[in-house]
């Protein structure tokens, strides 16, 4: 059975009117701008195309690493409606090159959410609360857990899971590899399910539930920091690192890495970027691999959640 391509200027209308007429849907993308839709049932399939969208193809592969310098500030920035509500705000607007995707997500009213089992075709995949509260499930790590300030999950390749509540004013730090790819519905599993498997292999990865509670910090690879690994790093066999910053005592020294990700998001506090961009609570920015930078003069309560694929890679000091 092939799908009928069906074009419309509102998604979210479009879905609603099916579903009354007995369809469902079963795949949706992108998450934070969604313009596909696929839905079945009644002997039926309907592929929803939000106009203006120019390309209806599901998302496959990886593409090539486009790296760029970026600094996206919190203020004045767009917020768009995504999947479930939810709304989007881009920390990466050019993607490099649609390899990765990172989102400052929120839920202004809080309370239940409209959000359904399902699982991303994503290679990699973190959700990091920034503020506020959301309650979760996934397939395999046991009953609904509520997410705090500063917890974090690795979410795995296909993993099923579930967002159930939140608080008022919720926010977190979304980031993804590739940028476009598909959530798909699955209308067969309920969540939670009474196998608890905590350990299992998803292309391998494992799931992370870190608790902000569990924080150690230790020296970081960049000098003057500090640096709480929250053990992304093990859970991906080293695909991914993720960790959050403290400054301790930053020297002013040039500095370059060779990570082909290195990204940052300012949790709390100031930060000056390479003597030019004075950054605040939520900005954002990506330093490419090879690019000397500097960081200075931190504030005494600077927080930074790092992001960087692969998960080890090598700081150089290259001017004083």
């Amino acid at each position: 059975m092939t799908d009928e391509v069906l074009f419309c200027a509102d998604l979210d209308r479009a879905i609603a009117l099916f579903s009354r007429l007995g369809l469902r849907l079963d795949t949706i993308f992108p998450a934070d701008d969604p313009s596909v839709a696929a839905l079945s049932g009644r002997g039926a399939r309907v592929r929803l195309v939000r106009a203006g969208t120019s390309d209806i193809a599901d998302p496959d592969g990886l593409p090539a690493l486009q790296p760029a310098f970026a600094v996206v500030r919190a203020e004045g920035s767009a917020w768009r409606t995504g999947r479930a509500g939810m709304q989007y705000r881009d920390l990466m607007p050019d993607r490099q090159g649609g390899r990765y995707i990172a989102s400052h997500i929120r839920i202004p009213d809080g309370g239940p959410v409209p959000d359904y089992v399902h699982f991303h075709a994503i290679q990699f995949q973190i959700i990091y609360c920034y503020r506020g509260w959301v309650r979760v499930v996934y397939d395999g790590q046991g009953e609904p857990f509520v997410m705090q300030a500063g917890d974090c999950v690795l979410q795995p390749p296909r993993i099923r899971h579930r967002v159930l509540e939140a608080s008022p004013g919720l926010e977190v730090i979304e980031l993804g590899m590739p940028a476009v790819h598909a959530t798909h519905v699955d209308h067969d599993l309920a969540l939670p399910t009474a196998i608890i498997d905590r350990d299992r292999d998803f292309d391998g990865q494992r799931f992370v539930r870190f608790e902000a509670s569990s924080s150690r910090f230790a020296a970081a690879s960049i000098p003057g920091f500090d640096a709480c690994e929250l053990g992304i790093a093990a859970a991906t066999r080293g695909l991914a690192s993720v960790a959050v910053l403290r400054a301790r005592d930053p020297g002013r020294a040039a500095l370059r890495h060779d990570a082909e990700l290195w990204f940052h998001v300012v949790l709390r506090g100031e930060l000056t970027l390479d003597n030019e961009h004075r950054l605040g609570a939520a900005d954002a920015f990506v330093i490419p691999a090879g690019r000397p930078f500097q960081w200075a003069d931190p504030s005494p309560d600077l927080e930074l959640l790092e992001v960087a694929l692969p998960g080890r890679f090598t700081l150089e000091r290259i001017a004083d």
